[in-house]
């Protein structure tokens, strides 16, 4: 049984016992959570064990989950790097990793990520689909359904925990994303590769047209499906149009048809999304897909932050996570610029987590809220080691407080003259 039709038994399982220890909640609570849908437990009941595993819940009433996207493409595929990003990602603190390799040898890379990952793992199978037929030289045209349903089956007997299928783009989406006259177009990599194999075969999305067996390849596996936003934005110009509001529609569908049949699901959005606009896109999804948990891709709230969207995104992903959303997508430094290395990976992460902690924060997470309690009682007390201990990066902490406490005790920002320092005595 998958851990969704566990719970709608009224079964509490051992994965909903450590999720529940870990966030300090009841696993009553997580039971009823998963049972309802707004919350799924990102684990393959295939997944071989691997030391140190933490299994994750993602929804409502839960933490807001971090996730770090790893990977090659055809310009940079060296499996070694690969690692690094992933041992970056992790000790960092992602919640989960995605593998989104599309250069190289991607079964090697994905079960190298598989084997050293203490997360759960996502992928996007159809990447793996469409870089096979792209290699051929004979145009991912020539890719069939069953090309695409192997490509997922694989990955769910490897052991991934969660995928994204672009099943949202479908004839019907495209033909209002071609009135819509969009800036950017497609941003998605899985929804490009899906609206050129409609346009070259003249045919609907087997994504779509084959959702009942990819449903029952996850149910099989207990795979979370991450329903995919092939039509996201990918400007602010382009956000909450008609195009990602067709595609929304289409998604909410599907959740409800994946709830009946016990498998989890989560839906995927934008994006680059302007501040105004972001209440009202976490308000939409969570009435359209039956209060599914939310796993946005920032969002970026301007388009001009070319080596610095790891700040552009932790500002939409704080306000997102705020209004509802349940899993950040992170964005490295890199992003819109090249492949991210280990040290990109390691800025975006921080920058993700530090957005989703606010955002615990301002929900009233008891366990968020006590962390910042403590953090200001040693600031109060100058007690360096437990501010260490509570910072979000005690790495930087060490190597910027190393430069900065001067003899009064205080830091070099104020030395002697420090507010606080004055205010105890």
């Amino acid at each position: 049984m998958t851990q969704a039709e566990c719970a709608r038994k009224n079964i509490i399982t051992p994965e909903m016992k450590k999720i529940a220890k870990d966030e300090g909640l009841k696993p009553e609570f997580v039971r009823r959570q998963v049972a309802s849908g707004r919350a799924v437990i990102l684990k393959n009941s295939s997944r071989r064990a691997v030391k140190g595993w933490s299994v994750k819940g993602v929804g409502q009433g839960l933490s807001v989950k971090v996730n770090a996207n790893l990977g090659s493409s055809p310009d940079r595929s060296d499996v070694l790097t690969e690692k690094e990003k992933l041992k970056a990602a992790i000790r960092a603190g992602a919640d989960t990793v995605m593998d989104l390799s599309t250069g190289g040898n991607l079964r090697e890379i994905r079960k190298m990520v598989l084997e050293k990952s203490t997360v759960p793992v996502g992928t996007v199978p159809i990447y793996e689909a469409a870089c096979r037929a792209l290699r051929s030289s004979r145009g991912i045209e020539c890719m069939e359904s069953e090309d695409m349903l192997r490509s997922i089956e694989d990955h769910a007997k490897e052991g991934v925990d969660f995928i994204t299928v672009h099943c949202g783009v479908t004839r019907a989406t495209a033909k209002v994303l071609k009135k819509q006259k969009r800036i950017a177009g497609i941003v998605s990599r899985g929804g490009a590769f899906i609206y050129e194999w409609m346009a070259k075969r003249g045919k609907e999305n087997p994504l779509y047209e084959r959702y009942g067996d990819i449903l029952d390849i996850c149910y099989r596996h207990d795979v979370t499906i991450s329903l995919g936003d092939g039509l996201r934005p990918g400007s602010i110009a382009d956000a909450t149009d008609l195009a990602q509001l067709g595609e929304l529609s289409v998604l909410g569908k599907l959740a409800a048809k994946a709830r009946l049949k016990n498998v989890q699901v989560i839906i995927e959005g934008p994006g680059h999304v302007p501040i105004n606009q972001i209440s009202r896109n976490v308000e939409l999804q969570k009435k359209t897909c039956g209060n599914a948990p939310f796993y946005v891709l920032g969002p970026l709230v301007t388009d001009i932050g070319a080596g610095y969207d790891h700040i552009t995104c932790a500002i939409g992903g704080a306000i997102a996570a705020t209004c509802g959303a349940d899993f950040l997508c992170y964005v490295t430094p890199s992003e819109h610029l090249g492949l991210p290395d280990a040290a990109e990976v390691h800025e975006g992460v921080i920058a993700t987590r530090l957005a989703a902690h606010a955002a615990d924060v301002a929900r009233g997470l008891e366990k968020a809220v006590k962390r910042d309690l403590a953090m200001s009682v040693a600031r109060r007390k100058f007690d360096w080691a437990k501010q260490e201990k509570l910072s979000i990066d005690p790495k930087r902490f060490r190597e910027r407080l190393r430069k900065s406490v001067s003899e009064s005790g205080a830091c070099t920002m104020c030395g002697k003259y420090c507010a606080m320092k004055h205010f105890n005595q």
